[in-house]
């Protein structure tokens, strides 16, 4: 049995959600992000319970399948991002959606700004321009290999894009130590 989870973002989300399945000793199989897979069909009291851990630990059961869609969206989005995936450079986003839910980009696209109030395309920017912020934090690549790194066309592409979403290019971020946002707040 599957149970979606709304606002896994991370690896220390995954770990989370297995300490409170743990700790109420419901078994399961794997944990992913927005995702875990229980090995028995937990008592309507058991569920009642994660719930309630989960909420407190910033998630939610999801169990409208509209919602469940988008939130497979934002987490396959946010896996490429955060993993500098090359898939970002050699293949389009609509096609990566495409192959991660089975749905047609078109039906993605409306479904995600219905539910979202935002477009893919949007959240995706915010999200690659949140995890330049962290990479000029870090300071241990040069923009042009940021650029490359996040799928940029070059880096006025990056740049201008950077500009517009934070008002600050990236030169001017990184020398004022601007402030960066959790992924799972960026909409």
């Amino acid at each position: 049995m599957k149970i979606l989870i709304k606002n896994m973002v991370c690896n220390r989300c995954i770990k989370v959600v297995g300490q409170l399945l743990d700790e109420i000793k419901i078994p399961y199989r794997q944990i992913q992000l927005g995702e875990v897979e229980i090995t028995n069909t937990p008592s309507e009291n058991d569920l009642n319970k994660l719930n309630h851990l989960l909420h407190e630990n910033g998630f939610e059961i999801l169990d409208d399948k509209r919602a469940s869609i988008v939130e497979l969206i934002k987490n396959t989005i946010i896996q490429l991002v955060q993993k500098n995936s090359e898939s970002l450079v050699t293949h389009k986003l609509s096609v990566l959606l495409e192959e991660a839910t089975g749905y047609d980009y078109h039906f993605l696209s409306t479904l995600f700004s219905s539910v979202e109030g935002t477009t893919i395309e949007r959240f995706s920017i915010l999200q690659k321009v949140e995890k330049v912020k962290e990479l000029l934090t870090y300071n241990e690549m040069n923009l042009s290999d940021i650029a490359f790194t996040m799928g940029y066309s070059s880096v006025a592409h990056l740049s201008a894009q950077f500009k517009k979403i934070t008002g600050f290019t990236p030169s001017e971020f990184k020398r004022i130590g601007g402030k960066r946002s959790s992924i799972d707040n960026i909409k």
